[in-house]
């Protein structure tokens, strides 16, 4: 094992060096994780909106689900990605364990119930300022939906950037549908996990340097879109 001092300058010669396999595991670990969050808005923005506009049966319910998925544990998603994508499953035969889509998959599992369910609040809450004014224009729901998710648009972001946080800082569901494979789908967390088991900190420790930043970076856009929100709402 490496003494600390010798770690963390190793660590920094990785990052300015721009070192090709740690490069590699950061490029592929954006492309999983900004792919899971472009899915989960897909999905998340209209069912949160319809969650807040719409009136059907059982729309109780599924709010309250929504809300609990929240916090479903990262394991139970990737066991139960496992599961459906393994040979004995019924989407084995599409060869997708073991790859980054699988990866996808399980993180865009994860993220939607946290987009849905911010954006279900951002939504209800434009909807009961503007209620009055859209059913004096006759804005039909679908209408409605369309003109608050627009008005909600910076509001949103923030919805998008808390999924993404969540994405990536994820290890347990990746790691099982992934399974750690180096140059196919090892990413910062789970390369963190297994070099830091093997002792060679250098590399777990520039991965972990990169991944603070992005999520300080995460967090100061989290920042802006909150302000964009409020500057737009006083304007």
């Amino acid at each position: 094992m490496q003494g600390f001092g010798d770690a963390f300058a190793a660590a920094f010669a990785l990052i300015v060096g721009f070192d090709a396999d740690l490069m590699e595991i950061v490029l592929l670990s954006l492309r999983v994780t900004l792919s899971a969050v472009a899915l989960a808005c897909i999905i998340g923005f209209p069912l949160g909106a319809a969650l807040a506009v719409g009136r059907f049966p059982f729309r109780t319910t599924l709010t309250v689900l929504i809300n609990a998925l929240m916090g479903l544990p990262p394991v139970v998603v990737g066991l139960g990605v496992y599961l459906m994508l393994s040979r004995a499953g019924p989407f084995g035969a599409l060869g997708l364990l073991y790859t980054p889509t699988a990866m996808i998959i399980a993180q865009t599992i994860l993220v939607t119930p946290i987009v849905a369910a911010l954006t279900r609040q951002i939504v209800a809450d434009l909807d009961t300022e503007y209620h009055e004014t859209l059913r004096s224009m006759g804005a039909g729901r679908a209408a409605r939906i369309g003109t608050l998710l627009w008005d909600g648009r910076f509001a949103l972001m923030t919805a998008a950037l808390a999924g993404l946080g969540r994405a990536l800082a994820e290890v347990g569901a990746v790691m099982i549908v992934g399974g750690n494979i180096d140059h196919v789908t090892r990413v910062m967390t789970t390369a963190i996990a297994l070099e830091t088991s093997k002792g060679e900190l250098a590399v777990a420790l520039g991965l972990g340097i990169i991944l603070m930043i992005l999520s300080i970076v995460i967090n100061a856009l989290l920042m802006g879109a909150r302000s964009a929100s409020e500057r737009a709402a006083y304007a």
